[in-house]
Parts: structure tokens; sequence; C-alpha cells
């Protein structure tokens, strides 16, 4: 099943579920192992308190997708999705079939579980598989191996209406022609969506200790943006072509929530360590939650929400903003909307040179894209205009 859709930013909300049965070396999200049963009722209530007090700051509006992120929203019981799922409804209008995805690892599936997900709403699931073979697996400390993964995307095939898996690569020693066979396979389990990312060190992650121990290399600039190009080959000879740096999909089967984030537009964070950016008495207002689950818990308990920090945007910062997120996008920008924002123009003087070097091209006369050289080299691109 593919959506169309439109160019429209949207109005997500995002659900942060930050419990995980084992924490990855190199994560740096926010989520916590507990060796207790997590009063998974408890949280349950937690969120729809809070919901209800978002409700009360954005006002009615209609939700574009919901999404379950962690953590390991996979360790939820169906009856604590459910029960979130309602809580979002209540508050907002939620119309029949928009995308509610639900974030998953092989390790903690199970039929009964997911089909009790499905059974409560959700409709896409998103598979942390992370490697196709055995030892890259335990290098990145996952729970699960290729069996239980392979296991992991039959059941969801067989659930879901829709199905996407994340890779890492730019693992140790991995090869170009390692790489290629991974992603060919990958794609033959007939997903519509695939995200793809370079592993990263991440400060205060193990890994990050690790890689400065010299415990490990990881491949120079210049492998791991040969591993890129390839990526983009392949995928986009399988009909998932990329529709944003790390993201590839067949036309219409897009991640309708992250495209929310990328299009700049409007989005409800709620759980432990949620952001959330939503436009509030005219302005674009940002909310950021507490991180540690317990503490937010009691918050939420005493006060109706779990909210410790945040801030008003001006407009040169939605405008900095909207550049960053945008240019993610093959799409790219709306020149108009940035004008918008930020009341001028791109510099004529800096396009030129860009497009000279072949980091932005022109899409149309409205619209700003990076090339996939610039993609690679992103972040000095969107200095550079944001100046």
């Amino acid at each position: 099943m593919t959506i169309p859709l439109d160019r429209s930013p949207g109005f997500g909300v995002y659900i942060h579920w930050p419990f995980c049965a084992a924490k990855c070396p190199y994560c740096d999200f926010n989520s916590h192992v507990r060796h207790q049963p997590v009063d998974q009722e408890r949280f349950a209530r937690a969120f729809e308190t809070e919901l209800a007090t978002m409700r009360a700051r954005t006002g009615p509006r209609e939700v574009t997708s919901i999404f379950l992120g962690g953590g390991t929203p996979s360790l939820m019981k169906p009856e604590t999705v459910g029960a979130v799922l309602e809580a979002v409804a209540k508050n907002w209008t939620v119309p029949e079939g928009i995308e509610v995805t639900l974030e998953a690892n092989p390790s903690s599936v199970e039929a009964e579980r997911f089909r009790g997900y499905r059974a409560a709403g959700v409709n896409r699931v998103s598979l942390g598989v992370q490697a196709l073979n055995d030892k890259d697996l335990r290098f990145l400390g996952r729970l699960h191996n290729v069996e239980e993964a392979l296991h992991a995307i039959g059941l969801a095939r067989e659930i879901f209406p829709r199905l996407s898996f994340d890779l890492i690569y730019a693992r140790p020693g991995q090869t170009p022609e390692e790489w290629g066979a991974e992603l060919e396979q990958a794609i033959g389990y007939a997903v519509d969506h695939l995200s793809l990312y370079q592993l990263t060190i991440e400060e205060g992650t193990p890994f990050h200790a690790l890689y400065a121990a010299r415990k490990f290399t990881l491949p120079d600039n210049d492998h791991a943006a040969d591993l890129y190009a390839l990526t983009q080959e392949v995928t986009a000879a399988h009909g998932l072509p990329a529709y944003e740096i790390s993201n590839h999909a067949q036309p219409g089967a897009e991640s309708r929530h992250n495209l929310t984030y990328w299009r700049y537009g409007e989005y409800v964070g709620v759980g432990p360590g949620a952001h959330g950016r939503f436009v509030e008495n005219g302005r674009r207002t940002v909310t950021i939650a507490e991180r540690m689950p317990e503490t937010w818990a009691n918050l939420v308990e005493a006060k109706g929400h779990g909210v410790t920090g945040g801030e008003i945007l001006t407009r040169p910062e939605e405008a900095d903003e909207f550049l960053l997120m945008g240019l993610r996008l093959a799409e790219g920008i709306d020149l108009q909307r940035y004008e918008a924002l930020s009341g001028r123009g791109l510099s004529s003087a800096r396009l030129s040179v860009l497009q000279e070097e072949g980091l932005v091209a022109p899409v149309g006369n409205a619209r700003l894209r990076a090339t996939t050289a610039g993609m690679i080299v992103l972040d000095a691109v969107v200095a550079d205009l944001a100046r």
C-alpha cells in the first residue's frame, strides 16, 4: 500500500518510549535499561495526561501522522499502545488511515504482540535491523541475530501494510562489495522503505571511548563517500531512490511523519526527553521534556506535563532551521517560504558559487535542492547559505 503525498508540512504527534532491553554502544538517544518490570499502566496514564496538556496549548488540529519511537516501543504491551493512540484521538482529529508508525527491535518481536499493535491501530513498522551479518550485529551490540531479523521482517510483512527497516553502513572493514551485496539482500525482502545511516561516533557513547582508545577504526572520509554514492546507485536502480539523505522509498511510501520534520511542519512531542515544535500564539514554540523516565512521570503527575525546557524561536532561527531540515530532502526547499520566514532571499552570490561547485541546483524557479555532492557536505552548504 502506498499513500500519495502532497508537500503540506503536516501536524505530527511523537510518543517517546524510553526503555530498552540493552543500550547499544553507538546510541545517543534518550534510552534507559530497567532491570525491574516497567509500570506500563503508570506511563500510559502519564502519556494521556501530557497529551491533554499539549492539546490545550496547540488547540484543535488535524493529525497527519503518529510515531511511537524510543527506546524500544516494541517492549510496550499492545494495551499500552492502544491507550496512547486512543488518547491522541481524544485530543485532536485523527483521520482514518493516517500513518501510525511503531519502532521495533527484532529481538523483542512476537507475532501475537505484532497482531496486537495492528489491532490497536499501528499500520507501519520500522525495524531496527542495522546489519545482515551476525559478526557486525555483535559489534553493534544488538541483541538479535540475522535469523531473528529475517523472522521479524517476515512477520511485519505479513501483519502490517507498510514496513521499513534500518541498516548502518561504513562499519569497520566494510568494503563496497560487501555493502552492495547487503543492500541488494535488504531490498530483496520487498520493503517499501529503507533508512540507511552511516556509522558515526557520538560523544558520551561507549563507542566514543572505544574509538578514542583505537579499539576499532572506521572508513576514512573518501571511503565513506564511496559507500554513500554506492548506496544511492543501488537503491535508485531498484526503485527506492533517496528522498532524504538517509532515507529511501518507493514513490508514495515515504515516511509521512519524518517528512513533517524535514518540511518544517509542526509536531507535539510527548514522553521522557521528547521535543516538540508547534505554533502557539502565532509563534513557533519549542518544548523539551525531562529525560529521566521516572522523574518525567513524577512531573506529569504533579503538574500535568514533564516539559522542563524550550524557547520561542525568532524568525531568523526559524529560517535557519527550515534551511537545515529542508535541504536534506531531494525535493529541496520552497524559496518563497524561506523568504517569508527570514524576511530576505538567499544570497545570489553564494548561490552562484555553490552552483558552480556542483553542491546545489535550482528546481524550476521556485525551489532549491542540494545535489548528491552537496548532501555529503550539507552542514557546510547550509552554514554558507544561512550567513
